[in-house]
Parts: structure tokens; C-alpha cells; sequence
């Protein structure tokens, strides 16, 4: 597919110029350009206190699809801002730093994978919404994680299906629904470092604690799960469960949330596998409320894209929101 997703930019060359109180110059913005703020669970807390919508992917989708604001700010990855993007064509949306990309999506060339659906004429292609938009064009149903199950078993049982770029979340699908799915091998880097070994030592010191886990873990992780499901799924859980602790298995900038709802539970984070940050995703990290503010303040970084290429993503995407309830 020609026409990948371009990002412009002017850099700020120099921060002496911040306001004093970043927070209220963002809402001034706001209103100045008619914006919204959308973020990701997983963005720092800074950055969710002061945005207009959190979520996970289907529901930030959601959102992007029935805004009325002139601008779009998505304080997420490059993947989700170009989602908003083919969701709006004539709108202006902006990314704060231009190097919050995906490992998940760069694990899915468009070339390869071109020559991966080739390979299995007849299959129906469904594709995780973290991948880019050449490989959404080449796509016939978008899902997330939230609704992949549910999506899948729509599908007639006679139909064979290509499903990317996640591996770990096509097992899990394949096992929720008994359907045989020829898997892409992606992964997130995020969730394929959780330690088993060291979860469960944890789960030892806590063993009170219920497992909370991503269905984008890997399966020696998913097998020790109490409760498995999208960021969304996992947050309403949390507040249900008459547990008092979790150990949580997906991108602990969820915790946030957990906490906000639930501030008498303890929300505990499931350890990667070295001594590093690693169950941070170093890519949604990127942002932070500076970068909002030059975005906004500049118009930039934008995200454009050629209508060829913006037509061809946004079938799957709209077959994905019709068919999730």
C-alpha cells in the first residue's frame, strides 16, 4: 500500500519558555483550539489527570470516532494517533514526541507481512489494532484486545483466518474460542518480559493477592492468572473482586487507575525479567506534559497520511466498531 503515515514536526529548540503552570496553560490551549486530550492507560499519571478521556484502544477508538473537537491530542503511541487520524481525515492530530512508537507494530513490516497473507490465499486477515496503517489497509477486520474473542466467534467456523501481529493474544484467542488461526509471530516487548519465576515468588509473599493479567503475556505467565483480560477489563475487575490485593501483569501505568478507584485495595506490579524498568513501555513513556504543551502550542508534530492509504485502513476499523458491542 503506498502513502505511509507521515509525521511533521518543529521541535521546540528550547524550554525557556514554559509557562510556570504547565497544567493551566494546557487547558487554555484546550479551549483556545477546540481540543481534546485523549491518553492511554498506560501514559504517566501527570499526563492522565489532565486528559478529557482515558482508555484502553477500543475505547480511545471510540472516542476518536465521535469527537466533535477540531484537534486531537493523543498522549499515546504512534499506532493509536494514527488510528484517530483515519477516524478523522480533516482534523488536525498531534502526537507529542514523534518517537513513541510500537515494538509490537515494528515487529509486522508491511512487506513481509504482504508476503505472510499471500502465502494463505483464502484467509480472512484480523489484525490487532497496535499495528500500523499499511497493515491495517492490508487488514479485513481490526480488533483489540477487548473484543478479539468476541470478534473471532462471529466469524463462520468454515472460514480460515490470518490473525496479527500478536502472538501471544492469537494463542489466547484460539484457546478462548477453539478456533485453529495462523498466527504472525509479534510480540510486545512490554509483556513477553514478565518472570514467571519471579511472579511467582511474589505471588508467595502475597498469596492473598489475585494475578491480573494482559492476554498479551506470554502463556507461561497466563497460565498462573487469576483473571485475564484488556487494560479495561482488568480495571473493572479490580473494583469488583472482594480481594484486596492484585499483582497486575500488563503496563503498570494502569495502577494509576486501579488506585484512583479502588484506594483501599493494594495494586502490586508483576516483576520483569532483569533488574530494569522493563514493565514500563519505554515508547508511551515518551510523553510527558512539556511535550503536550509545545505540541499544542506549535500544531506539531501532525499526523498525515495519503487518502489512498487512510480509505483502505478505515474499512477494517469501522467492520471492528460494527461488530463490537
Amino acid at each position: 500500500m503506498d502513502g505511509t503515515a507521515v509525521f511533521t514536526t518543529a521541535r521546540p529548540t528550547s524550554t525557556s519558555a514554559l509557562p510556570t503552570d504547565l497544567v493551566a496553560a494546557i487547558q487554555a490551549l484546550k479551549q483556545e483550539l477546540n481540543a481534546v486530550i485523549l491518553a492511554h492507560y498506560y501514559q504517566d499519571p501527570d499526563i492522565q489527570d489532565i486528559a478529557d478521556y482515558i482508555g484502553d484502544s477500543l475505547g480511545l477508538s471510540r472516542q476518536a470516532a465521535s469527537t466533535d473537537a477540531a484537534v486531537i491530542v493523543f498522549a499515546g503511541v504512534h499506532f493509536m494517533a494514527e488510528t484517530a487520524k483515519i477516524l478523522n481525515p480533516h482534523k488536525l492530530v498531534l502526537l507529542p514526541d514523534l518517537d513513541a512508537g510500537c515494538s509490537l507494530a515494528d515487529s509486522c513490516p508491511p512487506a513481509d507481512f504482504a508476503a505472510f497473507k499471500a502465502a494463505h490465499p483464502g484467509h480472512l486477515v484480523i489484525s490487532y489494532i497496535n499495528c500500523t496503517a499499511d497493515i491495517k489497509a492490508m487488514s479485513d477486520i481490526i480488533c483489540t484486545s477487548s473484543n478479539a474473542v468476541q470478534i473471532v466467534n462471529q466469524i463462520p467456523t468454515d472460514q480460515p483466518i490470518i490473525f496479527a501481529p500478536d502472538q501471544n493474544l492469537g494463542r489466547y484467542v484460539m484457546a478462548e474460542t477453539g478456533r485453529d488461526l495462523v498466527l504472525w509471530q509479534g510480540s510486545c516487548m512490554v509483556h513477553e518480559n514478565f518472570s514467571e519465576k519471579k511472579m511467582v515468588q511474589l505471588h508467595m509473599e502475597h498469596p492473598e493477592a489475585e494475578i491480573l493479567a494482559h492476554p498479551e503475556c506470554e502463556p507461561s505467565v497466563l497460565r498462573h492468572a487469576d483473571y485475564i483480560g484488556s487494560t479495561t477489563a482488568l480495571l473493572n475487575y479490580c473494583q469488583k473482586s472482594d480481594r484486596s490485593s492484585f499483582i497486575v501483569a500488563t503496563e503498570p501505568g494502569i495502577i494509576h487507575q486501579m488506585q484512583k478507584q479502588a484506594p483501599h485495595k493494594q495494586f502490586i506490579p508483576a516483576p520483569p525479567m532483569g533488574s530494569c524498568a522493563c514493565n514500563e513501555c519505554p515508547h508511551m513513556r515518551l510523553n510527558t506534559l512539556e511535550k503536550i504543551y509545545w505540541a499544542m502550542k506549535r500544531r506539531s508534530p501532525e499526523i498525515t497520511m495519503a487518502a489512498e492509504l487512510q480509505q483502505a485502513a478505515l474499512k477494517p476499523i469501522q467492520r471492528m466498531l460494527d461488530m463490537s458491542h
